[in-house]
């Protein structure tokens, strides 16, 4: 396959990761989502990202139909990244997409949801053993022998079970034994330091003479200064003096001392340099049945050795995703074929958000609060205050949404989510002009306008044209939602200017419930169903007055005040002095 095949490597990428791979192994970085090796490569994180999210040819981002909707899910692999394990499994989360089947979302699901409940039964021990263990592997580059070493430690931690069957399938004997050859024989046949303590003391006993060799007239003049007076007793002086300095025996010593010097300089430098000789022989020698060793328990426990390498990194995955789910306390979806349910929904951006159940499409929930949403309405219009939550709303069910397309648990105490070929999420955007309108529609419509089922989640369409042009505008949406067998929430404060909506429609609304003692607004998130929410401009009004800084802003406030009602001005102000 050519890499310029993928999608997004052009000619000077192809040639950027060919030089620094090679196709082959350009080709296996892609397809196994190694965004470290094209990173390396020499490609940026976020088009190696970009590229390896379309990798294996489906078009799963592509139901994220819009800037918003991709936004999101940006966001939610952040959070779910940053709780991985590995960088390599933190690199593997940023390119999952949405899957293409029901099926292959209901096994990711499974999958995942049995790492979580493992993972939560971990003592808190085992979970930093475990945590230990990855850290190490990260830290020594992801090699084999980390892999290994790995494998065998997250065994010891107590990682069993059908969720880590492929840890069970390497033979720990197996892996202990390669444990000790992985990484200390490179294909060029030399033996790394603390492979074999002969070797490593041979070495040290080569260096040391070759540091003598250097030093030749330090030696001359030390074995001088002792007194010798004859040949004989100058090379007896040698030798001791060189067998105590390298730890040699005295006879591997004599056995290189020169006969034929022309003097003494001659002498121990010609015996140093045949020592440094014998010595690098005997290492060559005892280098090559070292690595010959080595490899024999290498190839004795190579199909343990690639198991361990791929569960260590499955695991790694899985247990990220563990992570995530526990650290949001996210729960199973019933992965189904059509709409759009939750109970207790909680938006994963927000500290501490108030849950919400709402649902567009047949369901079945029952929500522990008591509260079942409407079932069968495939479209609903929400209306209601200022800052009342609507927009966050639409934001924790495109979260579900996404979440579920991924084959992952969601924020919800419970949720039902169908299958959908496109989401269209759209926050509302302060400009107003032409172009604004033109670029919103040619955003939201052709999804909905295209092949399969789509989840429109659209936001305030008065802010980018009149409000009676916008109520048009959202009759026509709506009424093309429902043509198009599609599903929608429609957010808007044009609800009296609707003209009637079709039967498969309904309105519900938010409502603010007054000012607190900090003359902040008290809203009730959770949306009253087929009632219209009221924006309350008395609340705000009211703050104002509260908070004027002069008699004459004052003044202005409380003009405005008359004109939304006074008596529910002072009514309001008089709750929150009383509330305080």
């Amino acid at each position: 396959m050519r890499l310029e095949d993928y999608w997004g490597v052009g000619p000077k990428t192809s040639t950027r990761l060919e030089s620094a791979l090679g196709r082959e192994g350009a080709v296996a970085a892609i397809e196994s989502a190694d965004v470290r090796a094209l990173v390396e490569a020499g490609v940026t994180r976020g088009r190696a990202v970009r590229i390896l999210r379309r990798a294996d040819g489906n078009s799963g981002i592509d139901t994220l139909a819009t800037r918003d909707a991709r936004d999101v899910y940006d966001d939610l692999l952040t959070l779910a990244s940053d709780c991985a394990l590995t960088e390599h499994a933190a690199d593997r989360i940023r390119v999952l997409t949405p899957l293409p089947t029901v099926d292959e979302r209901r096994d990711r699901l499974e999958r995942v949801l049995a790492a979580s409940e493992a993972w939560s039964a971990l003592s808190d021990d085992a979970r930093n053993a475990v945590e230990s263990a990855f850290d190490t592997y990260d830290e020594e580059g992801e090699t084999e022998r980390a892999a290994v070493k790995a494998a065998l430690e997250l065994r010891d931690a107590g990682l069993r079970g059908e969720t880590f069957d492929a840890l069970d399938e390497a033979d720990p004997d197996a892996l202990r034994d390669a444990l000790g050859a992985l990484g200390y024989v490179d294909p060029d046949g030399s033996v790394a330091p603390g492979a074999d303590e002969r070797l490593d003391r041979m070495r040290d006993r080569l260096t040391t003479v070759e540091e003598l060799e250097s030093s030749a007239f330090d030696v001359l003049e030390t074995i001088q200064e002792r007194g010798v007076r004859s040949l004989d007793d100058f090379r007896a002086a040698f030798v001791e003096y060189v067998a105590h300095e390298t730890d040699l025996a005295r006879g591997e010593v004599e056995s290189a001392v020169a006969d034929d010097a022309r003097d003494a300089t001659d002498f121990v430098s010609t015996s140093l340099r045949s020592l440094v000789t014998e010595l690098e022989t005997d290492v060559e020698a005892r280098e090559e049945t070292v690595a010959e060793e080595l490899r024999d328990r290498i190839w004795a426990a190579r199909d343990d050795v690639d198991i361990a390498v791929e569960a260590v990194d499955e695991v790694a995955l899985s247990l990220s995703l563990a992570r995530f789910a526990v650290e949001y306390d996210l729960a199973k979806p019933v992965v189904t074929e059509t709409g759009l349910s939750v109970c207790g929904a909680r938006n994963l951006f927000l500290d501490d958000p108030q849950p919400v159940s709402y649902a567009v499409g047949d369901h079945d929930l029952s929500c522990s609060s008591g509260l079942i949403p409407p079932s069968g309405d495939r479209v609903a219009v929400l209306t209601g205050a200022n800052s009342g939550g609507k927009t966050t709303l639409l934001e924790t069910l495109s979260q579900v949404a996404i979440l579920a397309s991924m084959g992952l648990p969601v924020p919800a105490e419970s949720a039902l989510v169908g299958r959908f070929d496109s989401l269209v999420f759209h926050r509302r955007h302060a400009s107003f002009n032409a172009g604004v309108l033109e670029s919103t529609l040619k955003s939201i419509v052709p999804p909905l306008s295209d092949e399969g089922r789509t989840l429109m989640l659209v936001d305030e369409f008065e802010a980018i044209t009149e409000p009676g042009r916008a109520a048009d505008l959202l009759n026509g949406l709506v009424n093309l939602t429902v043509d198009r067998d599609a599903f929608g929430v429609y957010v808007t404060h044009l609800a009296d200017e609707l003209s009637p909506l079709p039967s498969e429609a309904r309105i519900d609304g938010i409502f603010a419930e007054g000012l607190t003692d900090e003359l902040e607004l008290r809203v009730d998130y959770q949306p009253r169903f087929g009632t219209v929410g009221k924006s309350t401009p008395e609340f705000i009004v009211s703050r104002l007055v509260a908070n004027a800084r002069s008699r004459a802003e004052r003044a202005g406030f409380e003009a405005l005040a008359a004109a939304v009602g006074e008596e529910a001005v002072q009514k309001t102000l008089s709750d929150a002095e009383f509330a305080g």
